[in-house]
């Protein structure tokens, strides 16, 4: 069995993603990563969009100060390789399209709140007393959706689809050159090695201004731990800092509850029992939740941690504990934006620092994400 690497500076314990498309979220963006600054997450992962990237580290920025001994986590761009990868496609419809008589079920299914339907009349007052007369408007929310799919299957009129895209390399390759951006994350599908050799090879001029390149992907079964050695092959001569593996074993569904945890943790011990693994560390992706954590130690294979003036009975950091750190997507947005939803709509742009109840709110929440994570003390024992 492969040895467990010595951690860098910070371990990557925990990462938070905040991942949007355009700036129109850069209010909810730059929320987010001020509340998970304050939970200490290691790392918040966004999209290669530089209103994005600008966003998210506006959010550290504040966070630092309110509290300036606060950790600044590295701040992650995503990129795809491949069109076919989930993360990287947004739902879309004509409203117009929808009957009238819907009963909307892919507004109720959205995690994210990215689907608002509304009838009105043609040319007149709003109304749902004459179908014969009325629309519907709205659709998706493009900055608030992130591609989970769950509103496709759902649309009893076969109405939605799925629009994907790649990340253009030379605005990647100009946001790598930024000093306020720390590491890039590559979603791969595991179809095959020459889309990722193209990326690399697109990236090879600022990929080595970067402290860590993270490569996602799927658990593909007994070719996983090949696939990746290809990987590492390809990525090796472009990179200097540290390398890390997201096993993302069931994608953008962290917030559908435990089953979807199983499955992720599933793809860890299926590593675990795999020999001649790639060198780097490696993180749980997709399905990740506030049940990840307990799993993980009843498989014995997460790498605990203790908080300085806590005590803990587990093993830290051993031979066994193959997964050093957990990134969180979809189930972080949601917790957070759930406190976020409360802030009346009359205070226009949101900033989540001028209401400290709701602050508070939000950030016990990242805590009770993060706390089991690195190791915090339990909330009820400091209270």
């Amino acid at each position: 069995m492969a040895a467990v690497p010595v951690p860098p500076p910070p371990l990557l314990a925990s990462h938070a993603a905040v991942r949007a498309a355009a700036s129109a979220d850069a209010a909810d963006v730059r929320n987010l990563s001020l509340v998970y600054t304050l939970a200490g997450v290691d790392c918040i992962d966004c999209a290669a969009d530089a209103s994005v990237v600008g966003a998210v580290n506006e959010g550290i920025d504040v966070a630092a100060s309110i509290i300036p001994a606060v950790q600044r986590p590295w701040v992650m761009v995503s990129v795809n390789d491949d069109c076919r990868d989930l993360h990287f496609r947004k739902a879309e419809f004509d409203p117009e399209d929808c009957p009238l008589d819907c009963s909307k079920p892919c507004e109720k299914v959205c995690p994210a709140e990215a689907i608002s339907l509304e009838s009105v009349m043609v040319g007149g007052a709003h109304t749902q007393s004459d179908p014969l007369h009325g629309k519907l408007k709205g659709g998706v929310l493009p900055e608030r959706c992130y591609g989970c799919g769950r509103c496709l299957p759902v649309c009893p009129y076969d109405r939605i689809r799925a629009v994907s895209y790649v990340r253009d390399p030379t605005t990647t390759s100009e946001l790598l050159k930024r000093n306020d951006v720390d590491a890039i994350e590559i979603h791969t599908t595991g179809k095959g090695t020459d889309t990722f050799n193209t990326l690399l090879n697109s990236l090879r001029e600022s990929i080595n201004n970067v402290k860590l390149v993270a490569v996602s992907m799927p658990d593909i079964g007994e070719s996983t731990v090949d696939f990746m050695n290809a990987l590492y092959a390809i990525m090796e001569p472009h990179i200097q800092g540290y390398n890390l593996w997201q096993l993302d074993g069931r994608p953008m569904s962290g917030d559908i509850g435990r089953g979807a945890t199983r499955e992720t943790v599933s793809f860890a011990i299926h590593m675990a029992s795999m020999s001649e693994r790639p060198p780097g560390f490696y993180q749980l992706a997709g399905g990740t939740n506030s049940y990840t954590i307990d799993f993980l130690k009843k498989a014995g294979l997460f790498q605990s941690r203790t908080f300085p003036g806590t005590e803990t009975s587990e093993t830290i950091c051993s031979q066994e504990a193959l997964i050093g750190g957990i990134a969180y997507g979809g189930y972080a947005r949601k917790i957070i934006g759930r406190t976020l939803r409360k802030i009346p709509a009359q205070f226009g742009r949101v900033r989540i620092e001028d209401h400290p109840e709701h602050l508070l709110e939000a950030l016990q929440e990242a805590l009770s994400l993060v706390g089991p994570v690195k190791g915090y003390p339990a909330l009820s024992s400091l209270l």
